[in-house]
């Protein structure tokens, strides 16, 4: 049995140590952990983010795929992970928001498991469907769904996830009930509709606008209440007579719980300063992603720091 001074001398050495690791931090490459498969939305903003994130903090950034139930799987492990910087997440509507609802036993708790970094950007959901399904807008995909929703299927990352949750919400909308295939990210549920083996889904602009521009898939509507600015001649849900219908993803960084304040500041502050540079701003423009201003995303740290002191 170690003696009691013993136990104190340890203590007082990781007390004298925490503060010097922090203020030395990044010293060795970090995870990003994307919760969702390759070629999903969040997977193409994370690389965005990734290149330049690493030069700020002159260290690597390893993007990691860690998909499966909705997201939560790899939110889970982020949440699980030490507190020390070296392992955060890429978090969104669905793995903080739609899995603490559509999970009886969610595998952690958004609220309080994590320590919020900075929230980076807001993107539109688009309804999609497979290229031969008849309808040229959203009027006819209604008629459409109305007439054969007992045959029909709908695609997502997951349940629970942000598109999920965008289609069950448009769902309800038009009175549907069409039966949900769940993949393990988007760019497997983007892969089956553009192979026809799903009807349609809601993805976010960043993996939906490649496949539209490339005229693989059939867009019917942006389902923001107004249009989105890289796919101008989409009409919008509210435009096409789905009056006040609005549905859009976030994204945003976040550690695990006890991180130290300090490794919180440095990662938000790198992230602003990679969300400000020009080459980011204007990948980010081209997926449809409208970046959240600095202000916005310094509240969430604060908000962060300060239960963190209380």
């Amino acid at each position: 049995m170690p003696s009691i001074k013993t136990i104190a001398a340890f203590a007082s050495l990781v007390a004298a140590t925490a503060p010097a690791a922090a203020q030395n931090w990044p010293a060795r490459p970090l995870t990003m952990v994307v919760p969702y498969a390759a070629g999903s939305g969040s997977d193409v903003l994370g690389r965005i983010l990734s290149v330049r994130l690493a030069e700020v903090l002159g260290q690597q950034v390893i993007v990691e795929n860690v998909g499966g139930a909705g997201g939560m799987t790899g939110a889970s492990r982020v949440a699980k992970a030490a507190p020390d910087g070296y392992q955060f997440g890429l978090g969104n509507v669905g793995t903080h928001a739609g899995n603490q609802t559509f999970y009886k036993n969610p595998l952690y708790n958004a609220a309080t498991d994590f320590a919020p970094v900075a929230l980076i950007t807001e993107v539109p959901f688009v309804l999609v469907a497979r290229k031969d399904l008849p309808a040229g807008n959203l009027q006819e995909f209604i008629a459409y769904a109305k007439a054969n929703q007992a045959k029909m299927q709908f695609g997502s990352g997951g349940a629970g996830s942000a598109a999920f949750l965008a289609c069950v919400l448009l769902n309800s909308a038009i009175g549907i009930n069409v039966t949900h295939v769940p993949y393990r990210g988007g760019g497997p549920a983007m892969q089956d509709l553009i192979a026809g083996r799903i009807d349609y889904w809601c993805p976010d602009t960043p993996n939906a606008v490649p496949h539209i521009e490339g005229k693989l898939i059939n867009a019917v509507a942006i389902l923001t209440r107004d249009r989105s600015s890289n796919l101008p001649t989409l009409a919008s849900a509210h435009e096409q007579g789905l009056t006040n219908f609005a549905a859009a993803n976030w994204f945003a960084f976040f550690l695990p719980k006890g991180t130290p304040a300090p490794i919180v500041r440095k990662l938000h502050d790198a992230t602003v300063a990679t969300m400000e540079t020009p080459s980011v701003q204007a990948r980010m423009k081209e997926i449809g992603a409208d970046l959240i201003a600095p202000s916005a995303a310094r509240r969430i740290i604060c908000k962060s720091t300060s239960r963190a002191k209380s």
